[in-house]
């Protein structure tokens, strides 16, 4: 397979190979997709060739991230993916828990949305700072 890509282009694609790598791979520890580390390798491995050397470095032989690829922002638009996740599931299983678990369906979905909403809009003005937790003695 062939592909052509604008400098630009590659340079995006090798964002979204690392942020997709991060994802599959940060929290497997040793049991880690190796298939999709070594496509990481393949398109880190040409950067230099592109005109991109600063962004590649060698580790156990092998062409990885360098570490101003790594501290250059991107792990920032991996963090705001993170806390939207969080605010979203978190937002979604209080309002649930608050409707009692209850299967939704038609009758109720419209309530559903409106703790979600209101969860989020807490969530957005104070973070976590007004979450409790209530400890059984």
């Amino acid at each position: 397979m062939k592909l052509e890509l604008t400098s630009k282009q590659y340079r995006r694609l090798l964002d979204m190979v690392y942020i997709g790598n991060w994802v599959l791979n940060s929290a497997r520890g040793n049991d880690r997709f190796q298939d999709y580390d070594e496509v990481e390798t393949l398109l880190f491995s040409q950067a230099e060739t592109n005109g991109m050397p600063t962004l590649t470095e060698r580790w156990n032989g092998q062409a990885v991230p360098s570490r101003a690829f790594v501290n250059g922002g991107i792990h920032e638009a991996i963090a705001d993916y993170e806390d939207s996740v969080f605010f979203d599931i978190l937002a979604e299983d209080l309002a649930r828990r608050d409707m009692n678990d209850v299967p939704i369906d038609d009758n109720n979905y419209d309530e559903l949305t409106r703790r979600i909403d209101e969860y989020m809009v807490e969530f957005e003005l104070h973070g976590t700072d007004r979450v409790q937790v209530e400890k059984d003695d």
